[in-house]
């Protein structure tokens, strides 16, 4: 019975006593054949246009280029190429792309399929067959781990890391230092609310080009009021009047005198302390004794005396009025204040005339105040109505 070969190195398989005096040659031979498929290195030229190129491993002894464990591919390439091995063999083989050109090559079993380098890799691949197709050993399929030590610094770039790849587990504590970071590339989404503490804060850290505009124009506001909201921000201010310009007077007339009272632009409210002329004084006559002696008349009324607050709408003009001495004070549409009335003449032979009536301020807030606030009542008997207006005007 002859030899035969093996499937995928093709060694001469002996058969017993056969090839006497040749059995010695035909070992080597296999023995080269055997060499070259575990430490071979041969060349391929691939060179010129889009075209397959077959390497096939011939029977022991001759050499095969497909028979070594590393084969480059070789030469200018001008279309994309493909490089065959035949079908139905198991091995290894490490395959460079020495070419030269933008194409891609394709290393592929006849009738399976293989790996491709892509137009610019002119890298090295670690191929097998498995009989039918040809696979890459490489780190998308092996198992294990690439140690840090074996990575360069700032090898790893943006671009080779999927998005959101790198989460929180796989940083150290303050292994991303400022200069690991691009300018403005920390957005405020990447920030959880509340992480950003008074102490990591640098001192005049955060300017007004920092902060979120909150609508507020820039301005000086008066007697202002303002809206702040739970970040401490404030959201809206404008100039107002509670608690600023109370109390400002702006007239003061005693009677007899009339006019028009108008409000500032400013004013939201007014008060107005009025007091009634005070009642005349009775006429004096003369006693029943003789010689006959002067009897005093009796007393005028002071007049009523009241304090109005006094909300106002713009715009606000109202016409006034000051009594003059037993004579009513008035305001329009906010009050009245009624004068005291005049005393009563003496009575020949029978005594002092009786008193008169003091005055009231009907509606008023505060009234009949005459007797403890003299200075601004000044309505007693004989006098003539005070009015005094002040006014709430936010300045």
């Amino acid at each position: 019975m002859a030899s035969s070969y093996s499937t995928d190195l093709k060694i001469e398989l002996m058969v017993t006593g056969e090839n006497a005096g040749t059995w010695g040659d035909k070992t080597n031979d296999n023995l080269n054949v055997i060499q070259q498929a575990i430490a071979g290195y041969g060349e391929q030229s691939i060179a010129g246009g889009a075209q397959t190129t077959a390497l096939t491993i011939a029977n022991s002894p001759t050499l095969s280029v497909a028979r070594n464990i590393v084969i480059k591919l070789s030469g200018t390439i001008s279309g994309n190429q493909i490089v065959t091995v035949p079908n139905g063999i198991e091995k290894t083989w490490i395959v460079s792309n020495g070419t030269t050109g933008a194409f891609t090559v394709e290393f592929k079993t006849v009738s399976g399929t293989g790996a491709t380098w892509t137009t610019t890799d002119k890298g090295i691949k670690i191929l097998y067959s498995d009989g039918t197709n040809i696979n890459t050993a490489d780190l998308s399929t092996l198992a294990g781990t690439v140690a840090s030590a074996s990575i360069a610094n700032l090898a790893v770039t943006s671009a080779k890391l999927a998005s959101f790849a790198v989460t929180e587990a796989r940083l150290a504590s303050f292994a991303v230092t400022t200069s690991r970071l691009a300018t403005n590339a920390v957005t405020a989404i990447k920030i959880t609310q509340s992480t950003i503490t008074q102490s990591k804060l640098a001192a005049n850290s955060v300017g007004s080009n920092q902060l979120i505009s909150t609508g507020v124009t820039a301005a000086t506001y008066t007697a202002a009021t303002i809206t702040v909201d739970a970040d401490g921000r404030i959201t809206s201010a404008s100039s107002g009047s509670a608690g600023a310009g109370m109390g400002i007077p702006t007239l003061f007339e005693s009677g007899p005198s009339s006019g028009t009272f108008t409000a500032g632009a400013n004013t939201n409210r007014i008060g107005v302390y009025m007091s009634g002329g005070g009642g005349n004084t009775g006429t004096t006559g003369l006693g029943g004794m003789c010689p006959p002696f002067p009897v005093p008349g009796g007393a005028g009324g002071r007049g009523g005396f009241g304090f109005y607050n006094k909300p106002i709408t713009q715009p606000f003009s109202q016409p006034y009025s000051v009594g003059a001495n037993a004579g009513n004070t008035t305001v329009a549409n906010v009050g009245t204040v009624n004068a005291g009335n005049n005393g009563s003449p003496s009575v020949v032979q029978g005594g002092t005339g009786a008193a008169g009536n003091q005055g009231s301020a009907p509606g008023a807030s505060l009234a009949n105040m005459g007797t403890k606030i003299l200075v601004i009542n000044a309505s007693n008997a004989d006098q003539p109505g005070t009015l005094a207006i002040f006014e709430n005007n936010g300045t």
